[in-house]
């Protein structure tokens, strides 16, 4: 029996050379001075894919720890980094239509299929912008409520994202972070775009890893343990580990 191959109509179902991008999305800091050396701009329904097919939905895990059994605040500042499509960013945005949430991502590919779904959600509460998670746009004390999904498994430099998270929060302000426990099964989205990379020969100047990154529990609490928080709680549910901060 052949092993099945990838011919080029595959290819250019996970494969994006140009697309346009909607208005609506504000291009704000420059997280580099290349678009295009990114497997997530490149090949942006493969992540599309995982995350909205494959990926757990943790959208009330994240209201239960945020929130518990009551509502949030009218006119909570919400900010999710690293939002990718925008899946968790439209579904928040959804249930409480009264707060303001914010997505930013540095793939302009990942920012226009998220506008796409606020769009077609109709939400009115959702905004997204290119950021860099190293250096955000925000001032100090902007949100009162981070989110962050997966974000680790990608960036090298995370002490420095934990302290973005902690400048742009509010006092009293809580960020959640979820981060994968097992690296085989976080590495698929990469992995899957590292081979149609090499297939369509595009596989040069590439930022992201091979593989996911994926914290020990001890490391996950060390990294978090960087800020002051005044509370901060870690734990486990499958296949992810939490962390709950109030600064």
């Amino acid at each position: 029996m052949k092993n099945p191959t990838l011919n080029a109509d595959s290819v250019a179902l996970f494969s994006s050379k140009r697309e346009d991008v909607l208005p609506g999305i504000v291009p704000q800091a420059e997280p580099s001075p290349c678009t295009d050396d990114s497997l997530f701009e490149r090949f942006p329904r493969v992540y599309i894919f995982f995350r909205e097919r494959c990926f757990r939905n943790d959208t009330t895990r994240i209201i239960r720890a945020l929130w518990g059994n009551s509502q949030p605040a009218a006119a909570t500042q919400l900010i999710e980094l690293g939002c990718g499509p925008g899946f968790y960013s439209c579904q928040l945005a959804v249930r409480y239509p009264k707060i303001s949430v914010t997505g930013v991502d540095r793939s302009m590919r990942q920012l226009d299929r998220a506008q796409r779904k606020a769009r077609r959600l109709q939400v009115q509460n959702c905004r997204f912008a290119r950021d860099n998670v190293l250096d955000l746009s925000h001032p100090d004390e902007s949100f009162d409520v981070v989110l962050a999904a997966r974000l680790f498994t990608v960036l090298p430099q995370q002490h420095q994202a934990v302290g973005e998270m902690y400048r742009i929060l509010r006092p009293g302000g809580h960020c959640l972070i979820a981060e994968p426990r097992h690296a085989l099964w976080a590495s698929l989205p990469l992995q899957t775009m590292w081979v149609l990379a090499r297939i369509t020969r595009t596989n040069n100047g590439c930022r992201e890893p091979g593989k996911a990154t994926v914290l020990s529990s001890c490391a996950f609490s060390n990294l978090l343990a960087s800020q002051p928080w005044q509370q901060l709680k870690t734990w486990q549910d499958g296949r992810y580990q939490y962390a709950l901060c109030q600064k």
